[in-house]
């Protein structure tokens, strides 16, 4: 899961939750902690990214997550984005733009390294945490494991939400796997579905999810 902060949202989405990406300021100092800490460990050590200026580095949490600490300026939102590995860049794009309403912010083609990244969202990247679409060269399918659960995403109707996705599907693929409706014992409405690439997003209504916060 991953949470995005309430900023500007199109049509009728609005971000509940991510993770994958942390904002650091202070790369190494953050490191350090983290070395020094019994629960998690470095993976990568701070340095500039290949190829660029900005300073990076990988820790590893107790569940074997993997989190990159990133040095950038100020940011309302800390947590910068969500990665995920893709099979074919283009129909992924399409994807999250027609069936969530996200916009292209950026797009980055790195030949030296062999991958391409979209960074997709409903604001820039420096007003609130994106999803970053991660295509390597030749890379067509990945194993998902039994550890990814889902990437969840505020809708003001889950149900024409539901239908908009149900439509995309049936164009670029994917399947609903939840109609819309609500959950049981807690009434929040929600609907998950996979994208083409077989990645589990929840849509949940925003005032449901915003009642189950009191």
């Amino acid at each position: 899961m991953y949470c995005l902060p309430a900023t500007s949202y199109p049509s009728c989405y609005r971000p509940l939750g991510l993770f994958d990406v942390v904002d650091a300021m202070q790369v190494y100092k953050l490191s350090e902690t983290i070395k020094s800490s019994d629960c998690c460990k470095i993976t990568r050590e701070p340095g500039p990214v290949k190829g660029g200026s900005t300073v990076i580095a990988f820790a590893q949490d107790p569940d074997g997550y993997m989190f990159e600490l990133i040095q950038r300026g100020p940011t309302p939102e800390p947590l910068c984005q969500v990665m995920l590995r893709v099979g074919d860049l283009d129909r992924a794009i399409m994807f999250y733009e027609k069936a969530l309403g996200m916009k292209l912010l950026r797009k980055k083609d790195v030949p030296q390294y062999k991958y391409t990244i979209a960074m997709m969202g409903y604001a820039e990247e420096d007003k609130t945490t994106v999803l970053e679409l991660t295509y390597n060269y030749g890379v067509t399918e990945y194993n998902k494991g039994n550890a990814y659960a889902q990437v969840a995403i505020g809708t003001d109707d889950v149900y024409k939400s539901a239908e908009a996705v149900e439509l995309v599907t049936k164009e670029l693929g994917g399947k609903i796997l939840r109609q819309p409706g609500p959950l049981p014992g807690l009434n929040t409405k929600i609907t998950s579905f996979l994208d083409p690439d077989g990645w589990k997003v929840v849509l949940v209504d925003h005032a449901d999810f915003l009642k189950e916060l009191h």
